[in-house]
């Protein structure tokens, strides 16, 4: 697996900066892995690929606020993009190596800590 060409430390980037960061990412395809990644602090993640960068990356998603109206009805807050962080783990550029790379993901994800799934899986590749 390769750094993420054009590397910019995308650690904590919120979406927005992360597709400013390169015009490519906005434009692609992106292929999804999964939006109910858990890490061991119980913080949910979506893993997606973008097909233009061969950029596999994390995407954070805090728990959106719920609020309740006078009669009871609940409705979820959208979240500030700003709350919304990236981390590109690397750069994967065939798809068919992404899947190899990726085989078993469904049954991780569904895993405590399935993030550390992750991390093995792309440390595997060189």
């Amino acid at each position: 697996m390769d750094a993420p060409e054009d590397s910019v430390n995308t650690d904590g980037m919120d979406i927005e900066g992360f597709y400013d960061a390169d015009p490519r990412r906005r434009a692609s395809d992106e292929i999804s892995f999964g939006r109910d990644w858990l890490d061991a602090d119980g913080q949910r993640f979506e893993l997606n690929w973008v097909v233009d960068t061969g950029e596999l990356y994390l995407m954070g998603e805090p728990a959106e606020p719920v609020e309740m109206d006078a009669l009871g009805d609940a409705w979820v807050q959208d979240l500030p993009v700003d709350q919304i962080k990236v981390e590109v783990l690397g750069s994967i550029a065939e798809r068919s190596e992404l899947d190899s790379t990726l085989a078993g993901w469904e049954a991780a994800m569904d895993e405590p800590d399935g993030v550390a799934w992750i991390r093995q899986a792309l440390g595997s590749i060189s």
